[in-house]
């Protein structure tokens, strides 16, 4: 099992896994593909998310994998950067790339709600809990059509595959990253209280 993370040892590795992960992870990759294939601003489109559920909303199917794909990328990429250098290196490396990815310097701290860079971080940090994850998504889209709703308990059962599989620190890290993803979907939350969030494939 990993050692807790010790701020007080190594502070400046930590602080430059921080923001080399912040860095990585605010590249907005749904704002640049759109733009490159002259559709504008993502932003003015649909939800106005940066992610790929809204790039889909374009009738860009090969776009909004692009979107997916390279948001999960840049996550991953992260944590496989920063895993030669401890645990705790790894640890505060993805979770500034999720950060950076929901909150970008450049978009005004206007990011994304997360699941695809979260997928590529737990891929990456142990891809049979990344299956189960992505399996999990998989399924409640089936069942219910709802991406967001989906996303929520994706993430929000990712601890407790960590938990299960006793990886604890991971698990620690996927409880907080899954926190801000309820927090980015609040609006999300409320329109499926009232029925009107919309359904995939719907725009």
């Amino acid at each position: 099992m990993p050692d807790p993370i010790n701020l007080t040892a190594d502070l400046p590795y930590y602080a430059l896994a921080l923001l080399g992960g912040y860095l990585l992870g605010s590249v907005p990759f749904g704002v640049v593909l759109t733009r490159l294939v002259g559709l504008g601003d993502i932003r003015t489109i649909g939800s106005g998310n940066i992610g790929a559920t809204n790039v889909l909303r374009t009738g860009h199917k090969g776009l909004a994998l692009a979107t997916l794909v390279l948001d999960g990328g840049k996550g991953a990429l992260a944590v496989l950067l920063a895993r030669h250098y401890g645990p705790d290196i790894t640890v505060l490396a993805a979770a500034g790339a999720f950060i950076g990815h929901l909150f970008p310097l450049w978009l005004k701290f206007q990011g994304g709600k997360g699941f695809a860079t979260f997928i590529g971080i737990v891929l990456a940090l142990f891809w049979p809990v990344g299956l189960m994850t992505a399996g999990t998504w998989l399924v409640i889209a089936a069942l219910f059509r709802y991406s967001s709703l989906a996303a929520l308990v994706a993430a929000i059962l990712t601890p407790g595959y960590f938990w299960l599989m006793g990886y604890m620190q991971m698990a620690e890290l996927a409880l907080l990253l899954a926190l801000l993803i309820v927090f980015r979907h609040h609006e999300n939350i409320r329109r499926l209280y009232a029925g009107t969030e919309s359904k995939i494939g719907n725009p």
